[in-house]
């Protein structure tokens, strides 16, 4: 999908959180699409969105991030997320938003410190109590690419950006300026 495409109405069910309506009538919706449950490299992400999450509401923006995983698997890793979670173990949306997989997701060097840091955080994490490991053969493979939609009330995909490697999403404070430009 393109910046200015409109997504058609539909309810996602979290595996953490009650039904989410997308678009969301109220307010701006940054839809994340994530790998798979337990990624190293996506919980890194997340972490920082978690961290800021009152200032990313207060902006007016929910949160909803996709995973390939399958609800069962996917939920013992975001129970305590803040933000809405949502299961797409067939792919579903992610082929309809053109989100895709492939080697360059783990090869580009611009991805490997943010990898080395995630994977070092992660081991911390784990052996603190704090996070899971992944599975060893996660649901939909390790190759997924980011990406992440700005919608409006009204459905219009106001910003969008397909990553280009495993770490190439928008920060928080990309977020903040899109969503700035484009509240009602």
């Amino acid at each position: 999908m393109r910046s200015q495409s409109i997504v058609s109405t539909r309810t996602l069910t979290p595996v953490n959180a009650g039904p989410v309506e997308l678009p969301d009538p109220h307010r701006l919706v940054h839809l994340q699409f994530r790998r798979f449950a337990g990624c190293p490299v996506c919980n890194l992400h997340l972490r920082s969105v978690v961290t800021r999450h009152a200032e990313i509401e207060a902006a007016g923006v929910r949160e909803v991030v996709l995973f390939h995983s399958p609800a069962d698997e996917l939920r013992e890793h975001v129970a305590e997320l803040p933000v809405a979670v949502v299961a797409d173990p067939d792919k579903r949306l992610y082929r309809e938003f053109g989100v895709e997989s492939g080697r360059r997701s783990l090869l580009d060097p611009r991805a490997w410190l943010p990898i080395l840091r995630a994977v070092l955080t992660g081991v911390w994490h784990v052996l603190r109590g704090r996070e899971k490991l992944p599975a060893s053969t996660p649901h939909g493979g390790r190759l997924g690419l980011p990406a992440d939609f700005l919608i409006a009330p009204d459905g219009r995909i106001v910003a969008a950006h397909h990553g280009q490697h495993a770490y190439d999403q928008w920060s928080v404070d990309t977020l903040l300026a899109l969503a700035g430009s484009h509240r009602h």
